[in-house]
Formats: C-alpha cells, sequence, structure tokens
C-alpha cells in the first residue's frame, strides 16, 4: 500500500506542477457560476435561477466537460511514459505493475476530486452567499450529491483512459482513442437509445429502459442529478424515467462505481499481457 500511495502522490504533484488541478478548478468553478447567472437568458433572464433550474442546467452540461477533461488528463499515463521510455525504468523499481497502475489512477483521481469538491464548492457557496441561502440545507444538500456524483463521473473516465492508454501503442493513437471514447459514451449512445425507441415505436418500456441507460455512465450521472426535479421534465423531458430504479439514487451511485473499477480492472489486465 505504500508503494500505491507514493506513485499517487507523485501523480498528485504533477498536476499541481503542471498547473492541472488550478485550471480544473477555475473552469469548473467558472463553468458553475456562469451557467448558474446565464442559464435562464433565453427565457429573458439574467440572474441565479431557482436550485433546480441550476442543478439541471448544471448537470446536463457537465456531461461534456467532465468525462473530456478525465480523458485528456490521463489518456496518455502509460503510453507516454513508454514512449519517454521512463515505464520500464519504473517497473525496475521493487513496484508490481499492479501498485503502479493503481498508484497513478490514484493520483489523477485526487486531481479530479479535488478540483471538482474545490470548483463546484466555491461556486456554491458563492451562488449561497450572493442568494442568501448560504445557511440553505438544500442548496448544500442538492449540490453535494451533485459534487459526488461529479467526482465519481471524472473517476468513470479517468478509468477509461487508462484502458485506452493500456491498448495504445502510441501517444497519438491514445489521443485519438480517447476522443472516440468520448463520442461514444456522451454523443452517439443516446442517439443509438433514440433510434432504437423510434425503430421499436416505443416497444422498450420502462420497465426496460432503465437498464439500458445505466449500461452509459453519463446516463447514470444525468439521472442522479435529474431525479426529484421538476425541472427535469422542462430542461431534458425525460421526467417520465426519473422513478422506479432511475430514482434510486444509492444504486446509481453504486452503478458509478463499478463502472470506475471495471474498466481499470480491465487495464490492468492488458497492461500485464502487454508486458508478460
Amino acid at each position: 500500500m505504500h508503494e500505491i500511495l507514493t506513485v499517487a502522490r507523485k501523480e498528485f504533484r504533477d498536476g499541481l506542477r503542471n498547473r492541472w488541478v488550478l485550471a480544473i478548478t477555475v473552469l469548473f468553478a467558472l463553468f458553475a457560476l456562469g451557467l448558474a447567472y446565464f442559464g435562464a437568458a433565453v427565457s429573458g433572464q439574467v440572474g441565479f435561477t431557482s436550485l433546480d433550474t441550476t442543478i439541471v442546467s448544471l448537470a446536463s452540461l457537465a456531461i461534456f466537460v467532465i468525462p473530456l477533461i478525465a480523458l485528456l488528463l490521463a489518456y496518455d499515463s502509460l503510453v507516454g511514459e513508454a514512449e519517454m521510455g521512463t515505464l520500464m525504468l519504473l517497473l525496475s523499481y521493487p513496484l508490481s505493475r499492479f501498485q503502479l497502475l493503481t498508484g497513478k489512477f490514484m493520483g489523477h483521481a485526487m486531481v479530479m476530486a479535488f478540483s471538482s469538491v474545490l470548483g463546484f464548492g466555491l461556486a456554491a457557496l458563492t451562488i449561497g452567499v450572493l442568494t442568501g441561502e448560504a445557511d440553505s440545507l438544500a442548496l448544500w444538500k442538492a449540490f453535494g450529491l451533485f459534487i459526488l456524483s461529479a467526482v465519481l463521473l471524472g473517476w468513470v473516465f479517468v478509468s477509461l483512459a487508462y484502458l485506452v492508454s493500456a491498448l495504445s501503442s502510441e501517444k497519438s493513437r491514445a489521443a485519438g482513442l480517447a476522443l472516440i471514447v468520448w463520442f461514444m459514451f456522451v454523443l452517439v449512445f443516446d442517439l443509438a437509445l433514440l433510434g432504437v425507441l423510434v425503430a421499436t415505436e416505443g416497444g422498450v418500456n420502462e420497465t426496460f429502459f432503465p437498464y439500458l441507460l445505466m449500461l452509459n455512465p453519463a446516463d447514470v450521472f444525468r439521472m442522479i442529478n435529474l431525479a426529484g426535479f421538476e425541472a427535469a421534465e422542462v430542461y431534458t423531458g425525460m421526467a417520465a424515467f426519473t422513478s422506479g430504479q432511475l430514482s434510486n439514487i444509492p444504486l446509481l451511485i453504486v452503478v458509478l462505481l463499478l463502472w470506475s473499477v471495471a474498466p481499470l480492472a480491465l487495464a490492468s489486465w492488458v497492461f500485464n499481457r502487454r508486458l508478460s
């Protein structure tokens, strides 16, 4: 465990030194504040709107930003070390391949978690102060759940980035594959699901539909933050599905945790086979 934590600290310090932590934190804070303030501009209003509108709007747009940042952060973690010639040096230390992979993942996971908590937390505090609701339990409960799910979503795509890196022989290929992963989960999956619904003329019933959504971590993140908000119907048109399994937030959180572990386990298997 000491070896894993040593590698994790090194990766986190690299994130601090390379300004990744600062850049992601500032981006998340500005993203949340800007969306909260200008989110109702289309209706002719400027200013902080209702809490449910803010969270639903944040969740809808964070799906595009968080996965992309996580993939960019970690897509070259293994293949980049191999290209620079430092991977074999690292493996010459009293350090197993599993410990190296797990430590590097934990370091990048800490970067995403620290930046998400600080960036979105500062935005929530600012919104609370400016609206006079800094002591509102509803505000912190909603933002707390949003931040937790944002951290988990970041971990999922960091894990997928490690799988991409383990599968790639060149850094350029890893970058291309990372973009394909982003397109597949963020854009293509929902379009394909919509095509299935149209092709079957709504034959996919409400019992089966939640399980299809759970095949995409971005949709799981969206459902966590849509559950219980009336604004979900207005902004997404998916309120009909925010019931049953889709409103079981503990279950959805467990699904995100599983999504963050499964690609990493597969990356570890590929990493071991390539170097054996």
